[in-house]
């Protein structure tokens, strides 16, 4: 769901009143016609004066719209009812208002009443957009030109149960971490219509809608598994804790394997370069090293570059596992689910060089003195692509006895440097994430 469609939404379901409609080529004057403003059809008189007008009588009210949830226009609701004229319009926006131009023909403009002089728009141009728009709201095209009727609206929750519902009807028992955390993607991607690029746009407030839904779909999975045990007697009290204890024990290993395979799928959605669990020192076992163990156990790729990320869902005490996790780096990255943690805590990770990543919408509860120094998801995907575009500029990267050559250099260029023979191969291990590599042997190039 785009951050536009997510404001109208909300907009519509706290409004007095609301109404959408498409904008047609008459309020461009794309027709020829000398028509200024947006039109209201009588039916939507309500939205700007409360009632209808009288006929033989002309009205106007001036308002401040805000458009897009930015800028803001003094605008004039006016009803003309003398003479021939019955007919309603929004007009007076300024000079250079961009939403009556040509482009914007068939856009959706959405309007909602928040105060009595106080209105908010939004103008949703894209099809998924408009799509959701009206499939939330429960609206065909032909059910446009009028006021939202709130009562059809579908409670995104209740949307997210359903589709939750139909796809584990077949289902008899937990599938795999991995499985669970991808079907909950899929089913929140396609109700909310996410694009690759909102993903890349917003992966904050992605990885908690990911996470949220797939927590919504375990505890789905779990009353329908277990419902038929709880609801029969147990032998004895033993037999009771044991089952109770078997749930909470899939309940806490579930929770932190959730949390790194939705941060994999938005590393991969950024495209970024990294192994989930690489072997350090001592067989230690990082969550995600950026950007493999082949670059960290080459002591001629730079410490700089090398980005070590612990995931952990709450960090009160667990937190000093990851300070020696990786040897070579000396500031460590530790992402939490965990709202707010104590000063003290704060502290002694300071002191230990780990570094707290936190989703965008925790910042505001850790302690002012803080915040500055708190990565969000956003800002550590950044940090660590700058360091990997870096890394051509270097070398290429050491995987065993073959070396890997970044994609964004000619291929046949650098096999012809390392080997006098133009053969490539392709190679993937099961933990290493990134664009397809281009692999060749260092003895000679021949394939393996």
């Amino acid at each position: 769901m785009s951050e536009l469609l997510d404001l109208s939404i909300q907009a519509v379901k706290t409004a007095k009143t609301s109404f959408c409609r498409f904008i047609t080529g008459n309020d461009a004057g794309s027709t020829g016609s000398h028509q200024a403003g947006f039109y209201i059809p009588k039916n939507a008189a309500p939205l700007l004066f409360g009632e209808r007008c009288r006929k033989g009588e002309n009205r106007e009210k001036w308002v401040t719209i805000k458009w897009q949830n930015d800028i803001e226009t003094a605008s004039r609701f006016i009803y003309y009812g003398q003479g021939t004229r019955n007919e309603y319009r929004i007009t007076r926006f300024g000079r250079n208002f961009e939403f009556l131009q040509d482009r914007y023909v068939g856009s959706l403009i959405v309007i909602a009443e928040i105060d009595t002089d106080y209105y908010k728009a939004f103008v949703l141009e894209s099809d998924d957009d408009i799509e959701s728009f009206l499939s939330y709201f429960n609206l065909s095209t032909e059910q446009t030109n009028q006021i939202i009727d709130l009562s059809q609206a579908r409670d995104e929750g209740d949307m997210l149960r359903l589709a939750i519902m139909e796809r584990i009807k077949d289902l008899q028992d937990f599938p795999m971490t991995y499985e669970m955390g991808k079907m909950a993607q899929d089913i929140y991607n396609r109700l909310n219509n996410v694009t690759p690029e909102q993903i890349r746009k917003t992966p904050d407030k992605i990885l908690m809608s990911w996470y949220s839904a797939e927590w919504e779909l375990f505890r789905s999975l779990e009353e329908k598994v277990y419902k038929p045990i709880y609801t029969q007697p147990f032998e004895d009290c033993q037999s009771l804790i044991d089952f109770s204890n078997k749930i909470l024990n899939r309940r806490k290993s579930r929770a932190g394997k959730s949390l790194e395979h939705h941060l994999s799928a938005i590393f991969d959605a950024e495209d970024l370069i990294f192994e989930e669990q690489a072997v350090t020192e001592n067989n230690k076992k990082p969550d995600f090293l950026f950007p493999n163990s082949e670059c960290y156990h080459n002591f001629e790729f730079p410490a700089d570059d090398i980005t070590v990320l612990g995931a952990k869902t709450t960090c009160k005490d667990r937190w000093r596992q990851v300070t020696t996790e990786a040897d070579r780096v000396d500031e460590k990255y530790l992402f939490t689910l965990q709202p707010g943690i104590s000063r003290n805590q704060l502290k002694e990770m300071a002191a230990e060089k780990v570094l707290l990543v936190v989703p965008e919408n925790h910042i505001g509860t850790f302690p002012e003195e803080y915040q500055s120094s708190l990565s969000t998801l956003s800002s550590f995907i950044n940090l660590v692509r700058e360091r990997q575009e870096r890394m051509p500029k270097h070398f290429p990267m050491r995987r065993g006895n073959k070396t890997v050559v970044d994609t964004s250099v000619q291929v046949e260029e650098v096999t012809e440097v390392l080997t006098g023979k133009p053969k490539v191969e392709v190679n993937i291990t099961n933990n290493f994430h990134g664009k397809v590599d281009q692999v060749v042997n260092n003895k000679g190039g021949e394939k393996k």
